[in-house]
């Protein structure tokens, strides 16, 4: 696989919570469900998302926002709207009192806000993020990275919504595909048409030169490669392999597949019921010691306590 699909495979959305809203103005929702990453897709109206210290930003139909982060936000129709309704973890909805709304601004199936139809309309999706590797691109992103519509026109805008409509047989699954697919679409979209904002592999992935030893490392972390190895495998020098991935990638090529592999151990503890001593010659190392060692360096803790961390969390 190329560089960016084996970054982003080991990603998918199980269970995304999917909604189509309708709202009529004025309407604010702050959003504190501390979910790692949600869309929006803008479907009708216009509305403003508000973040922290960050300016307001504006979405408009066909816009879609990638949204990454736990931090709260408050999407409503004009930033000075005062919000009135508390998105929580789960889903649940309350108002500033606690009452819960679930079921007064509950719509019908997957649909919800204060209007039939409202001047405002908009699908939103979050989900949980587990894969340490996808999260090696995602925290790449801005909290907020909007995909304006006049940029783009991309059918799984319209399937999404459409979706939406219906309510047929294993709808959840065929909602989780659409929602993994939009998010690739506009990650892919954004770095390819915002030079200087992706990450610095995500260039050096077209190189001839170091596009190939990432697509090496990528496919076969627990190949023993060496630096004079992979430089054979490309026909270049020790030295030139070595310049170039630095200047292009930012660290070195040992460096950054060690970066990699614990990535790569990280998803396997969490997703897999591989024990450690499997984990670690599956990602390239020889001893579960020498594993573990270098786990606890990048993550502050050892191999089976983030497991069982990731379990008690899941």
């Amino acid at each position: 696989m190329d560089t960016l699909s084996t970054v982003l495979d080991a990603h998918r959305a199980r269970g995304a919570f999917v909604l189509r809203c309708e709202m009529t103005s004025p309407f604010a929702i702050a959003v504190r469900d501390e979910a790692p990453v949600a869309l929006i897709v803008m479907v009708r109206g216009e509305a403003v998302l508000t973040r922290g210290s960050v300016d307001p930003v504006v979405l408009g139909p066909g816009d879609v926002a990638v949204v990454t982060g736990v931090q709260p936000y408050v999407f409503a129709d004009r930033a000075e709207t005062p919000a009135g309704i508390v998105i929580e973890p789960g889903g649940e909805c309350r108002n500033l009192t606690g009452e819960d709304l679930s079921m007064t601004m509950g719509l019908g199936t997957r649909t919800w806000g204060n209007a039939l139809t409202g001047d405002t309309s908009f699908v939103t999706a979050s989900w949980e993020l587990t894969s340490h590797v996808t999260s090696r691109l995602l925290d790449t992103l801005p909290d907020v990275a909007v995909v304006p519509a006049e940029s783009w026109d991309d059918p799984l805008v319209g399937l999404l919504t459409a979706e939406l409509s219906r309510d047929l047989p294993g709808q959840d699954v065929v909602l989780d595909r659409l929602v993994d697919l939009l998010l690739v679409a506009a990650v892919r979209h954004r770095f390819d048409t915002t030079p200087g904002t992706a990450p610095r592999w995500w260039a050096a992935a077209s190189d001839p030169v170091v596009g190939r030893v990432l697509a090496l490392m990528h496919d076969d972390p627990a190949y023993p490669w060496t630096l004079d190895g992979l430089a054979a495998r490309v026909a270049v020098s020790r030295a030139t392999l070595a310049r170039r991935f630095a200047a292009l990638v930012g660290q070195s090529p040992m460096a950054y597949l060690g970066d990699w592999r614990l990535a790569r151990a990280a998803d396997l503890l969490q997703d897999t019921s591989a024990t450690v001593e499997q984990v670690a010659r599956e990602v390239g190392y020889l001893s579960a010691f020498a594993f573990s060692t270098a786990f606890k360096k990048r993550y502050a803790v050892a191999p089976r306590d983030f497991r069982s961390a990731a379990r008690r969390a899941s």
